[in-house]
């Protein structure tokens, strides 16, 4: 019979094998904090890999326990409630709005924000306790906050953390706002999207202080952000790859893309092949973001072997759009709509990113002040 301890083990190979664990002091926390005290009964397990892993299925402890075990200490995510808890977790129908998160998103960023004993952290995203229970065996369970907006999801969390044998403070709010009766910390937790990164957040940090986050502008894909607070009161954020997360509940995304008024749009044909901005790298969709302001992307791969590139304005339904299909000829053919002509900013921004030498996003960051975020290339601009 395979122990906890063992399959403890055995997940950890896998995340050291895949690069997504190199401390070896998580590695002992993973037995100090063991996933099985924090995943429920039923729920949904989802690869962190897909295209390695298995097929997303649903788990259930009673009726598979050998299925539940497997899942758990898989590098898997567990969706643990859909549709802010009137749907069935354990489905696959609704939307995701908390899980446990899969291992291999896990502690890249917990490594990532690096954290020593007797550091003040805030966990922004309580979700079901297992990343304040991780947190709070490196720092101790008095140096730790987390903070959850739903109250029943916050419930199950104080149950799974006394049942695992730690005491941070737990408080029921609005992530966004951070905890400022803690405050200051000395780092910042992040476990769901953020699209507008809270200027609040910057105020809690000491001088010095840094934050984690998957930064997701538009709501979907997104990146892994290291914040360092400076002694002027603003933040500056570094790339550290890719991540993904829920977003928070007041950030989720209201961008969609449709082909409104297709009569009246203009049709033209373009050399750049759109597969090419594809292929490009972080470096160049950092670009886009940084020169196209509020721009919402698509990509559809057509059963041809051509793609689509999708283009409409974030959170405006009403606003510009565009499309670009690839075509095997070499001509491309464009389709826009609406005041702005929104390929024609994207065919410029990528012109421009290839002049500049096609940077990476090691040459990208982040100013966050009380202005919001901004993107910049090379140089951080002055804070106001």
């Amino acid at each position: 019979m395979t122990t906890t301890a063992q399959r403890i083990d055995h997940l950890a190979d896998a995340l050291e094998a895949s690069g997504e664990l190199t401390d070896p002091t998580w590695r002992r926390a993973m037995h100090a904090v063991p996933r099985h005290l924090f995943v429920p009964e039923r729920g949904y397990a989802m690869p962190c890999h897909p295209e390695a892993g298995p097929l997303p299925h649903a788990i259930d402890r009673d009726a598979d326990p050998d299925q539940w075990w497997t899942a758990v200490y898989s590098n898997m995510s567990i969706i643990t409630q859909r549709d802010d808890g009137a749907s069935d977790p354990a489905s696959a129908d609704g939307a995701a709005s908390s899980s446990n998160s899969a291992p291999g998103v896990v502690f890249p960023f917990l490594e990532l924000l690096s954290p020593t004993m007797g550091e003040r952290i805030l966990d922004i995203g309580t979700g079901t306790g297992w990343t304040a229970a991780l947190l709070a065996d490196r720092v101790g369970s008095e140096n730790v906050t987390s903070v959850e907006i739903d109250p029943t999801i916050a419930a199950q969390a104080a149950e799974n953390l006394r049942t695992a044998g730690y005491t941070p403070t737990l408080v029921v709010g609005d992530g966004t706002e951070g905890w400022p009766q803690g405050a200051p910390y000395d780092g910042i937790h992040v476990t769901a999207g953020v699209r507008d990164i809270p200027y609040a957040w910057v105020k809690q940090l000491r001088p010095g202080g840094r934050a984690v986050l998957p930064w997701m502008p538009e709501g979907m894909g997104g990146f892994k952000v290291k914040m360092t607070t400076t002694p002027e009161g603003h933040g500056i954020g570094t790339f550290h790859g890719r991540a993904g997360y829920m977003m928070l509940r007041s950030q989720r995304p209201t961008s969609v893309w449709a082909d409104r008024h297709r009569d009246e749009a203009q049709v033209t044909k373009t050399r750049l092949d759109p597969r090419q901005i594809e292929d490009a790298g972080d470096g160049a969709e950092l670009a886009m973001l940084m020169d196209v302001p509020g721009l919402f992307t698509l990509r559809m791969a057509n059963p041809d072997g051509t793609m689509s590139y999708l283009l409409a304005e974030v959170g405006n339904p009403d606003g510009a759009w565009a499309a670009c299909d690839s075509s095997p000829t070499g001509e491309h053919t464009v389709t826009q709509y609406g005041e702005r002509r929104l390929w024609d900013e994207v065919e410029t921004a990528f012109a421009q990113w290839t002049e500049r030498g096609s940077p990476g996003p090691e040459r990208f960051g982040l100013l966050i002040s009380e202005l919001g975020t901004r993107l910049w290339l090379d140089d951080p601009p002055q804070a106001p």
